[in-house]
């Protein structure tokens, strides 16, 4: 996709390819046949420009033909520069950072409307709304209004995965807004919090597995990621968005095969 369209979003694309991967191929309920279907968990990927990897899961998936990987970015295609919901697979069109999670809560509370109780009276929702987020994007004030309003209502069916590869567009995160210690500071909102490996399927498995048995709380795993991880000479360097050049791809290609 990049490729073909000359430039895109490297650096952010590569470092979520695990989780995306874990959450389309191994732990998310949805049936790329019936995109609408009504039970169905939902992907909010708030780090909407960082949609190369969740097309190509999708794509791969059986969402839409991967002949639309060619088109990626163009005028009018299918699969535009933002994750846009008019992609089959697609539940929010992204653009402006830091909105993502307070969709993704709307949505998870939408879920409990005539959702049935246990005996406590906790609702129990049909379907999870799981929310892909940058590191970078955690400078926002309305992240944190989101996490506020989500542990106030005990939202737990509402899963947010953060990743964290230490970069955002214009350098190291910790040189623009210091934001450690990060999982302490989701615990103390009220969150059950994890801190894994965002590439070791094991860990990123067993996260979702116990965000799914802990109950009365939202879930917030911290992913500790690497910029463009899976190509050796572009790891840990903030290639964000780039023109790909020849010798990029070629050294992506070969790294990949």
């Amino acid at each position: 996709m990049i490729r073909a369209a000359g430039l895109g979003w490297v650096g952010g694309s590569f470092s979520q390819a695990d989780v995306v991967t874990a959450l389309v191929f191994h732990h998310m309920k949805h049936d790329p046949k019936n995109p609408q279907w009504a039970d169905r968990d939902r992907l909010i990927v708030s780090k909407a420009h960082c949609c190369e990897t969740v097309y190509a899961a999708l794509g791969e998936a059986g969402y839409f033909s991967k002949q639309e990987f060619d088109n990626y970015g163009k005028l009018g295609a299918l699969l535009q520069a933002h994750t846009e919901r008019t992609a089959p697979g697609i539940e929010y069109s992204g653009g402006s950072l830091g909105q993502g999670l307070s969709f993704a809560l709307g949505e998870a509370l939408a879920a409990r409307i005539g959702a049935p109780k246990d005996p406590s009276g906790r609702p129990i929702p049909h379907y999870r709304i799981f929310c892909i987020l940058g590191d970078g994007e955690l400078d926002e004030g309305q992240v944190w209004e989101a996490v506020m309003a989500a542990a106030h209502y005990k939202v737990d069916n509402l899963i947010a995965i953060v990743d964290h590869n230490k970069y955002q567009s214009s350098g190291k995160v910790i040189e623009r807004i210091n934001l450690t210690p990060l999982a302490e500071k989701w615990q103390a909102f009220g969150w059950d919090t994890m801190e894994i490996d965002g590439h070791d399927f094991n860990q990123i498995l067993a996260a979702l597995e116990r965000a799914d048995k802990t109950a009365g709380k939202p879930h917030v795993i911290i992913a500790n990621t690497i910029k463009c991880k899976g190509v050796p000479s572009l790891e840990n360097k903030n290639v964000h968005f780039c023109t790909l050049t020849d010798e990029m791809y070629q050294d992506a290609m070969k790294a990949l095969a």
